[in-house]
């Protein structure tokens, strides 16, 4: 990996400008009101409708095959959040995670023999400790797994999963400053693999990250030994966010020795795969993704375009920026309201313009080279030549609107519930500033969408063939 990328996509993102924390903050106030205005005015015309979203699974999963289904996606997001062991079980129990790590930990560890490969753990096993206590998996069931986190070489176990029959790849998302690196080392290379379309191309830090954990499955005969065990077993792929997209990549790699594999990816970021590469994994790669998640939008495209359209924002509007950002913490507790959509923002075709007040941001001094990083074509940008898509079936889950009172069981009217679609990957190529976009990727709320989900299958009629 080149290891000035990330400094330097920080650095060309904001080049040529002098903008300050409050300015990205007053920019993003102003382009989710911006964003909110022209979905109202594209509705208005007819000319965007809402998505059709069910909450029934049997009419979602119709023409799919067997193993996509809810129950099992439940099942192997509970797995992936496992994977990032101790420090969600501290995240989720503040003050009563060490002593839930405690029946698990092993004292002095590292002195013991052991009867399985665990690399780069404490002398306790406190993450293992964190796997077990989250996935309730035996001692016997995990077969292998490496902590490990150095650049683009990310922390994954292995585990012989009875309740579907086979042997599973778990693989952890981002928790650390390296697994931030291979996030941001977005750019595209070329990804040629048995099955791939020729020139297919994916995101350089998880094609290394995949490469490298592939290495270590080699290493240590980590596959060949679970199925001499379990020969009847199938191989699963999952993880979530950064896991994900590494799940997709080395599924790829996998695929030509083990046909039949799957892959449960959870908020996989955007800029994983190219087009005709992506249309190819939707045979054995089942994506699910939660309401306004930035991260299934984050790609090195999609951030350029972000970054562009806060800059042309922010030349263009005349507001003070205390008024902006005062204004932002009332959107933030109560929405947008429509007088804010309908009258102060109307007097400009993107944001309102005050005569003898100056711009918040002025492109007197850019110069012709910035002027090419913000073009929006992609083949003149400096980080990428091909947008890269999300990878497999995509199925997009988001809170109902209206919920009414179910008497029966006398739930309350305002219980949250969710329903679902299939969405295609040229839907998340854009950036949506929306409330809930980072507490959409966290993934014990798309845990709870996937449960309350199961649960509302229950209240479904049953369906009689004639």
């Amino acid at each position: 990996m080149d290891n000035y990328f990330f400094p330097g996509l920080l650095t060309a993102l904001f080049r040529g400008t002098d903008l300050v924390p409050s300015d990205v903050m007053a920019g993003l106030i102003l382009l989710r009101v911006r964003q909110k205005r022209e979905t109202h005015e594209l509705r208005s015309l007819n000319l965007l409708s809402r998505p059709k979203y069910t909450v029934d699974a049997r009419d979602i999963f119709i023409d799919t095959p067997s193993w996509m289904t809810l129950e099992n996606a439940y099942h192997f997001l509970k797995l992936s959040i496992a994977s990032y062991g101790q420090f969600f079980v501290c995240y989720q129990h503040m003050c009563t995670g060490c002593f839930r790590l405690i029946p698990n930990l092993t004292c002095c560890g590292c002195f013991r023999k052991k009867r399985k490969v665990i690399l780069d753990d404490n002398c306790c096993f406190c993450n293992l400790s964190g796997v077990k206590y989250i996935s309730k998996l035996s001692d016997d069931d995990i077969l292998f797994a490496s902590f490990k986190n150095h650049l683009c070489e990310i922390p994954f176990y292995v585990v012989a999963d009875h309740k579907t029959s086979s042997i599973a790849i778990i693989i952890r998302g981002s928790l650390s400053l390296r697994d931030l690196i291979t996030d941001i080392a977005a750019a595209s290379e070329t990804f040629e693999c048995p099955g791939l379309p020729p020139g297919s191309m994916a995101h350089k830090g998880m094609i290394l990250g995949a490469k490298a954990l592939l290495k270590q499955l080699y290493h240590y005969k980590i596959l060949e030994m679970a199925f001499n065990t379990y020969p009847t077993y199938t191989l699963t792929l999952t993880g979530h966010s950064l896991g994900a997209g590494v799940a997709v990549l080395l599924g790829i790699l996998l695929r030509p020795e083990y046909p039949n594999l799957r892959v449960y990816a959870f908020s996989t970021p955007a800029g994983v795969i190219s087009r005709s590469a992506a249309k190819v994994t939707e045979e054995f790669v089942l994506t699910i993704g939660l309401g306004d998640d930035l991260v299934m939008r984050l790609s090195v495209e999609s951030t350029e375009d972000l970054r562009t359209s806060l800059l042309a924002t922010l030349a263009a509007c005349r507001l003070p920026k205390y008024r902006v950002v005062l204004n932002g913490f009332g959107y933030a507790l109560h929405g947008v309201p429509e007088q804010d959509l309908n009258k102060t923002w109307a007097n400009s075709d993107i944001i309102n313009s005050i005569p003898g007040q100056s711009p918040l941001l002025t492109y007197n001094e850019i110069t012709n080279n910035e002027n090419r990083v913000l073009t929006s074509d992609i083949s003149q940008r400096r980080f990428s030549k091909m947008r890269l898509y999300n990878a497999g079936l995509i199925l997009h889950l988001a809170r109902c609107k209206h919920i009414e009172t179910d008497t029966r069981s006398k739930k309350k009217k305002n219980e949250k519930k969710y329903e679902m679609r299939w969405a295609q990957p040229e839907e998340f190529t854009k950036l949506i500033v929306m409330p809930r976009m980072l507490l959409d990727h966290l993934p014990e709320n798309l845990e709870k969408a996937l449960a309350t989900l199961i649960e509302q299958q229950k209240d479904l009629p049953i369906y009689f063939d004639p």
